[in-house]
């Protein structure tokens, strides 16, 4: 008896940019052929998202920092960070977006912002802007902040918050985003008729009082494309994961084994179910990858020793101490790492201080060991190889792991993506493992390219999702709103009090 063959998964595929030169690679603008030196000129950014469009990605994910890598040898010396480049100098991520979304139909685009960056009326103001001039083609990365010389910045010489209560303020950051978007104006509130352009009693205050913010609104821009831009998410720590278990509809994860990394989605989507009732596929993972691609498997061996000899090795022990809050230079060069307590990011710290599933479990990672590694690629792995052998680990991590698609970074800029787009993706399409084209509609969203153009209200938020019932929808009242949104409001707040209740139980029983 003969059986058909299990369908592939069909995964969705971004690119992993920042407004800076080099990103995941420090020191790599020194090699003849990388040009994100140019970062800080349109036509980098506008050839790049042709490019991207020509080889079909759901998107482009703009990272970015609001501080320098200011912690090795620290305190406050940006000394390797500025030498090498090492995401310094930034720009600010969003302002080429517009351009972006002008010489390209279906691309989407995520950008980072921090909850510590701006007040939520005014990032809702940014978002909802650019959600209308990409006719709903943008996606907000959710962060927290972690870098300290950010805050002191920012705030007024603040220091960062502790890293849990960075969570409960991006959590009450986020509620007032929601219901800026969704519960300050009705779908129907902009009329344009009778001599009425938007009509005031379908508008109202949100009056959101907190423990961080207390916005009155209303939202001042008007209903935009996709009522609420898709929220993503990058945090993989016992905080961050509660946080996108909620809110999140997809979450970028990044770590070297696929073993570890489906531990993660996993760990994620068992908070999602139980505690949120979000059910399966209604959040999307995305893993960190770097290809280095040739026509042999030696050219690409050579290849990334090549690129590898660029590395600055400076430059990644800063990244390194940023990312983790611990510097690494008061380790010795052959001393291997381990955890001394940080209040940056604690799922990094986790990265390079434990040995991963898959993972052999020789491996020392001291100092030099974790340099050289982030020299190409940063925090993510490298895939190293023909298009053949890049397409074959890539179907490997999607079978052990269940992940949903990867976020593709560069070693150089534009030529890691050029030869994606050229030789990979024809690999990837071969094999059914991504799309042929984007979906034949005049407008895709960015939660279409994602989540697909099928199903009731496709473009906006799963039914599930937490801020789904604060929509104010077309013919309702503002009296009957004033008493649905006190209504969801209570619903939230005991899901969530049952939330934080059920994960003490569960981390009672592991720690039993």
């Amino acid at each position: 008896m003969s059986t058909a063959p299990k369908e592939k998964k069909q995964i969705a595929l971004f690119a992993f940019e920042m407004a800076c030169s080099g990103l995941q690679s420090p020191g790599l603008w020194k090699h003849p052929k990388d040009k994100s030196r140019n970062y800080n000129t349109i036509e980098y950014w506008t050839y790049l998202a042709q490019l991207l469009e020509k080889g079909k990605f759901n998107g482009i994910f703009i990272a970015d920092v609001l501080g320098g890598y200011d912690v090795y040898n620290g305190p406050r010396n940006l000394t390797g960070a500025a030498i090498s480049g090492a995401q310094w100098p930034v720009n600010e991520p969003s302002a080429v977006v517009s351009a972006m979304a002008a010489v390209t139909k279906k691309l989407s685009f995520g950008v980072t912002f921090s909850t510590i960056s701006e007040a939520p009326y005014h990032l809702a103001r940014r978002l909802a802007t650019l959600d209308h001039l990409t006719n709903g083609r943008i996606g907000w990365n959710v962060v927290s902040g972690y870098l300290d010389s950010a805050s002191r910045n920012l705030l007024n010489g603040t220091p960062l918050l502790a890293h849990d209560e960075r969570y409960v303020h991006a959590e009450e950051y986020i509620k007032v985003i929601y219901e800026l978007f969704l519960s300050s104006w009705a779908d129907d509130a902009v009329e344009l008729k009778n001599g009425v352009f938007t009509n005031p009693d379908k508008i109202r205050e949100i009056n959101f009082e907190g423990k961080y913010f207390k916005v009155p609104g209303p939202q001042i821009t008007e209903p935009s494309p996709q009522r609420m831009p898709v929220v993503l998410q990058a945090g993989t720590s016992k905080s961050g994961k509660e946080f996108a278990a909620k809110n999140a509809e997809a979450v970028f994860i990044t770590t070297f084994s696929p073993e570890s990394l489906g531990a993660q989605i996993k760990d994620i989507k068992r908070i999602a179910k139980d505690n949120y009732g979000r059910p399966e596929g209604s959040i999307k993972f995305l893993q960190l990858i770097t290809p280095v691609i040739a026509e042999t498997h030696e050219e690409a061996v050579e290849k990334y020793k090549e690129l590898q000899s660029y590395g600055d090795l400076e430059g990644a022990q800063s990244l390194f101490s940023g990312w983790t809050g611990i510097d690494i230079g008061q380790f010795g060069k052959d001393e291997e790492l381990r955890d001394v307590g940080s209040n940056a990011v604690r799922g990094f710290i986790d990265l390079w201080t434990k040995t991963s599933p898959g993972e052999p479990a020789d491996v020392k990672k001291t100092r030099e060991y974790v340099a050289k590694q982030i020299t190409v690629g940063g925090l993510g792995p490298v895939f190293f190889g023909t298009a053949k052998e890049v397409a074959n680990e890539i179907e490997r991590w999607v079978d052990i792991s269940g992940v949903d698609g990867f976020n593709i970074t560069y070693a150089i800029s534009p030529g890691t993506f050029e030869d994606v787009v050229e030789k990979l993706i024809p690999e990837l399409q071969s094999r059914g493992l991504v799309w042929e084209d984007y979906p034949e509609k005049e407008r895709v969203t960015f939660r279409e390219s994602l989540f697909g153009t099928e199903g009731e209200e496709p473009e906006f938020l799963h039914k599930t999702h937490p801020a789904h019932d604060l929509r104010w929808r077309a013919g309702v009242s503002k009296e009957d709103f004033e008493k649905h949104v006190a209504e969801v409001r209570a619903r939230v707040s005991e899901i969530e009090k049952k939330s934080h209740e059920k994960e003490h139980i569960v981390e009672g029983r592991q720690g039993a």
